[in-house]
């Protein structure tokens, strides 16, 4: 019987996850871990994700600040031979930054990929401001 062994305790695996080691006040950048170079007039921003999918991953442009958010939901669920349900742990976490990119920086302007683990954007340093066109005002 699995419980017979004294060696075993039931919270040692739950304890072990990323989610009771890192200080809660700082939890965003202890997992996206990121590094900004300037390159060929745009900064490359390169953010680490290790265990979230291209589909966990969201980044919004609103008010020139940039932001990523990275969200998972997994469960995992151990049987005996029997089919009796031994253990059942869920997680549910979120994490997000933001970075100021300015106020010329539209969706359009950033370009973004997402491979091994890194999210990879680029993201123009400047943006000339369109200039906006006259246009005709009807008078009646």
């Amino acid at each position: 019987m699995l419980l017979a062994n004294r060696n075993y305790n039931l919270f040692d695996e739950m304890f072990n996850d990323p989610f009771f080691k890192r200080p809660f006040e700082n939890s965003s950048t202890q997992i996206m871990k990121t590094d900004i170079h300037d390159k060929d007039g745009n900064y490359m921003i390169e953010m680490e994700l290790p265990g979230y999918a291209k589909e966990d991953i969201r980044a919004d442009l609103k008010d020139g600040y940039l932001t990523i958010t990275a969200s998972r939901n997994e469960t995992k669920e151990e049987k005996d031979a029997k089919g009796n349900c031994i253990r059942k742990e869920r997680y549910t976490g979120s994490c997000n930054r933001s970075f100021y990119v300015g106020d010329n920086v539209t969706q359009d302007d950033i370009k973004a990929a997402f491979k091994d683990g890194v999210l990879s954007l680029q993201v123009p340093k400047e943006v000339p401001k369109a200039i906006e066109q006259p246009r005709l005002i009807t008078i009646e």
